[in-house]
């Protein structure tokens, strides 16, 4: 017995099979272009040296456990003392190997305690973690000899030495937001940079407040200069 003849599909039928056959081909396209697009966008947001995150992610994290841990939210901000030395003596290269060792032991230090670090620039990091305030001084004083740790460079054995400023979110009742937390930590890392402050010094009110010169932290480099 002799299978029936199949007829031809009309035209309009045939275009919209082609159409429905090619739409799980579209769709793959632009899901694996959204991956790709999301990968740029994450890997901008990264510091190519150190593989910390952007001050901007930095500032969405604060926000974020400002709303949901308070009590325990504290905000770092660190700068390693005598990089320009380093460079002049050793080179660039030693310089950034510093820079990278700091940045990974600083963001392995702040994801075990439910946080996230971030590179600001140059020598300056910052990072948001859960601590209990009762604890704030021994962990910070532990956070320094963890950076204060030897690191190989070539011929050279680096000896990163950082000053570290910390600001409380239930310290400052009223000024709760990243922007303002993080110029607590700085002022509070400055305090301790210049021999003000022991380690471990935790930021006040005031030192939150302290009123900006030129859009930056008093000492800073270039607050001496008239404005622009």
């Amino acid at each position: 017995m002799t299978s029936p003849a199949r007829l031809p599909l009309p035209a309009d039928t045939l275009t919209a099979a082609v159409a429905v056959a090619a739409v799980p081909l579209t769709l793959a396209a632009v899901l694996a272009d959204d991956i790709r697009v999301r990968r740029q966008l994450r890997t901008a947001r990264r510091d190519p040296l150190t593989g910390l995150t952007s001050r901007d992610v930095l500032a969405a994290r604060i926000t974020r456990l400002a709303r949901t841990h308070r009590a325990q939210l504290h905000v770092l901000v660190a700068d390693a003392d005598g990089l320009k030395t380093l460079n002049d003596t050793l080179g660039h290269a030693a310089g950034d190997a510093l820079i990278a060792t700091v940045g990974r032991r600083l963001g392995a230090w702040a994801t075990a305690r439910g946080g996230l670090a971030a590179r600001l620039g140059g020598d300056e990091f910052a990072a948001v973690v859960l601590l209990s305030p009762s604890g704030t001084v021994r962990e910070i004083r532990g956070l320094r000899e963890q950076l204060a740790q030897p690191a190989v460079c070539g011929t050279h054995t680096l000896r990163p030495a950082m000053s570290i400023g910390t600001a409380r979110a239930v310290d400052l009742p009223d000024a709760a937001d990243a922007d303002r937390l993080l110029r607590g930590a700085d002022m509070a890392m400055y305090r301790v940079k210049t021999g003000q402050e022991p380690c471990g010094y935790v930021a006040t009110r005031h030192d939150a407040y302290v009123p900006a010169v030129h859009g930056r932290r008093p000492g800073r480099p270039g607050t001496h200069l008239p404005p622009q």
